[in-house]
């Protein structure tokens, strides 16, 4: 019995580590891609903007510090000329109201929307490189 436990126990670990690794290798990969999209629309001179940050819920935008190009169409993620991608989405307040949000880096996934609830994903690599494609054509 307790044999049997130690081997569940090492096969549980092993498989937490396994994911861990998993997590990290798409982390990094993720983190890669978001650099060369910065680089390249750089390189293809693509118009930053001053980026604006919505609340989670409720109308209106806050305005930020930040400047760089939204990646989605709803303007919600975005990527600064550094390589940070950016979630555009903060709580609501008045404080963000009059003197606006400065949201922290984010991790990028390397599938944006994977598990929300509307079902639409899409692989990081497609929606930066759809947003490189369409230059300053963007909304």
């Amino acid at each position: 019995m307790d044999d049997w436990r130690a081997q569940r126990e090492r096969a549980v670990r092993a498989h937490a580590a396994a994911e861990e690794r998993r997590r990290a290798d798409e982390a990094a990969e993720a983190a890669r891609l978001v650099v060369w999209f910065a680089a390249e629309a750089d390189r293809r001179g693509l118009r930053r903007t001053r980026l604006t940050v919505q609340p989670h819920h409720g109308g209106g935008r806050y305005r930020s510090r930040l400047t760089g190009w939204y990646v989605d169409r709803a303007r919600r993620r975005a990527v600064d000329a550094r390589g940070n991608f950016y979630l555009l989405a903060v709580p609501p307040s008045l404080r963000a109201r009059l003197f606006g949000a400065d949201p922290q880096p984010q991790p990028a996934p390397l599938i944006v929307g994977q598990g929300g609830r509307d079902g639409e994903s899409i692989p990081l690599r497609t929606l930066l490189t759809r947003r490189l494609d369409a230059g300053d054509d963007w909304p």
